[in-house]
């Protein structure tokens, strides 16, 4: 049942089983666990079924240190959440998001980094979850070695497994959350979702052990209050530390702040031009299709390398994928990435200052312009291959077009308590704080992306296959791609057994708090290099089963035993 809160009297109360805030792919997943059975659910959606401007407002906050991506761009607020905005494309058809669970080591304590306090479980308690998270995100089987998409013609470069390794990503369907389960939770007669509705407030008894409502704001100056046994916040890693920070007027600390932990630890998956790997051998480019973005067996995949979890364990490195984009000769890449910047400018309406400077770098190279316009209007293909768009590998004779692989770093970023999210003195036009979200790129980060390039281009000569061009800024460190971030919020509220150290237990449930649980990458204690979502479900799925456990005697159930 969807609803318009816009609609509802002022002041009306809602009485529910669980309240769950936020509609994205956490949220979703979470709700649809209990569609149609007897537990009621009510659904919170600070946005509205299509895109509303001033909704997309409450999300302005300001970014303090290094450059970061704006919060605004990177939370979508509407049904469905960042589903909404997915976009990556094999020739012509729109697919959704990059799936990849985590691995083996992201979830190890790692006293050689510091503050990698590693999970309260292994990889292998959530490997059930992961596989019917697969099923939920209408992924492909749960299969991510490359074993398992290799055939004739189709295989993996051959490193030393020791030192290098190729893994996969694999890509859902664009609107399986923002379009097909909305269908299916308005079909739902015990799922009651609230669209245009922002939680402001979380309310709690006296001695703030249980959460007893949720004070929502359907326009300024006009509120209603869900009242529920069970509370989940499933807004992602900026949200849910912003509305904690929100909570608990009482003791002006926030909500499960006790340890001044709630905000702290914030990560992203920073992206660095790590350099050219250039093949000895022209006619690798013809068969490299594993590492292209296209279908095996009707499922969307796409090949990385990374170091092998031996090999960063004993250098104490941290983890990445690496992608790697065909490119043309230098003269032909300044060429086509002239051609593709000025005409997405004059599109726009403008003209930029350096237009004649471009387009003599576009001449220099015409020969490449005219080829690669051909294939994007004839071919589906890309102007210029990178994140989000594949196809190149299944034209011949890709040794005539490219002549290198630039190699992209998607980065683990080492957790640090001082990149953090933060109240600031502005506040939104429902009279709430906006957020300020102080980040840095820190040495250890850096240190950690030096020495991947360097084993990575010693074992890429080792193998005889060509020469990795490393690629370094000014100063001799990573080239961050700048302002950082690729909008996956990690950290802020993260999981740990001791409350001294992590916001919620190993249930995603808030230290202190009877009733309140986390769905979100917000509980991550590290984040890996993987695109999160298909961790985010997985530990929503895990967290239905918990409060279902919970709900069957209307108290807090004990915390999964996990060793």
């Amino acid at each position: 049942m969807l609803i318009d809160a816009r609609e509802l009297s002022p002041d009306q109360v809602i009485s529910t089983d669980v309240c769950i805030v936020g509609s994205g792919p956490a949220g979703i997943s979470l709700a649809l666990e209990f569609a149609g059975q007897n537990t009621q659910v009510c659904l919170l959606e600070s946005g509205g079924l299509d895109v509303n401007q001033q909704a997309q407002n409450l999300s302005e906050g300001k970014t303090i240190g290094d450059p970061f991506l704006s919060p605004q761009l990177t939370r979508h607020r509407q049904f469905g959440g960042n589903s909404n905005i997915w976009a990556i494309k094999i020739g012509n058809q729109k697919m959704g998001v990059r799936y990849a669970p985590l691995d083996d080591i992201d979830f190890e304590h790692r006293p050689e980094i510091p503050h990698y306090s590693g999970w309260p479980f292994p990889k292998a308690h959530l490997d059930p979850f992961y596989a019917k998270a697969q099923v939920v995100c209408q992924a492909g089987p749960y299969a991510y070695d490359a074993e398992a998409w290799e055939s004739e013609g189709i295989a993996r470069l051959p490193f030393n497994p020791d030192q290098m390794v190729t893994g996969m990503f694999q890509f859902g369907a664009r609107d399986v959350f923002c379009q097909e389960y909305r269908d299916k939770v308005k079909q739902s007669e015990n799922i009651k979702t609230y669209v245009n509705a922002t939680v402001i407030e979380i309310e709690t008894n006296d001695v703030v052990k249980t959460v007893t409502r949720v004070k929502v704001a359907s326009s300024a100056g006009r509120y209603f209050w869900v009242e529920a046994k069970l509370f989940v916040l499933a807004q992602g890693g900026m949200e849910n530390a912003r509305l904690l920070l929100l909570s608990n007027r009482q003791q002006n600390v926030g909500l499960g702040n006790q340890h001044d932990l709630v905000g702290r630890f914030f990560m992203d998956h920073p992206l660095v031009d790590a350099g050219m790997f250039v093949p000895s051998d022209p006619d690798l480019f013809n068969h490299m299709a594993l590492y292209d973005l296209r279908r095996i067996n009707n499922t969307p995949i796409l090949g990385k390398l990374g170091l092998s979890q031996d090999l960063m364990r004993r250098e104490g490195l941290l983890n990445n994928a690496v992608l790697l984009f065909p490119r043309p000769r230098l003269r032909q890449l300044e060429a086509i990435a002239s051609f593709k910047s000025l005409a997405e400018s004059l599109l726009a309406g403008d003209i930029p200052a350096d237009t004649i400077k471009r387009i003599f770098k576009i001449i220099g190279g015409v020969d490449y312009v005219f080829l690669a316009g051909f294939l994007a209007a004839m071919r589906h293909q890309s102007l210029l291959h990178g994140f989000g768009r594949g196809g190149w590998a299944e034209l011949p004779n890709n040794q005539r077009r490219f002549s290198s692989f630039q190699m992209f770093f998607q980065t683990e970023q080492a957790p640090d308590p001082d990149n953090r999210i933060r109240l600031s003195s502005e506040r939104d036009h429902l009279g709430c704080q906006k957020l300020e979200l102080h980040w840095r790129w820190n040495e250890i980060n850096s240190r950690s992306v030096l020495r991947t390039q360097e084993l990575m281009a010693e074992e890429i000569t080792r193998s005889g296959l060509g020469e990795f061009q490393l690629k370094r800024d000014r100063d001799g460190q990573p080239d961050l791609c700048r302002p950082a971030g690729v909008a996956h919020h990690i950290g802020t509220t993260r999981m740990h057994v001791d409350p001294k150290q992590g916001v919620v237990d190993e249930n995603c449930r808030v230290h202190e708090l009877s009733n309140l649980f986390m769905a979100s990458s917000s509980v991550f204690p590290s984040s890996g290099y993987a695109n999160p979502t298909l961790t985010i479900v997985a530990l929503s799925l895990r967290l239905a089963d918990h409060l279902k456990q919970t709900l069957k005697g209307d108290i807090a159930a004990p915390l999964i035993q996990v060793k």
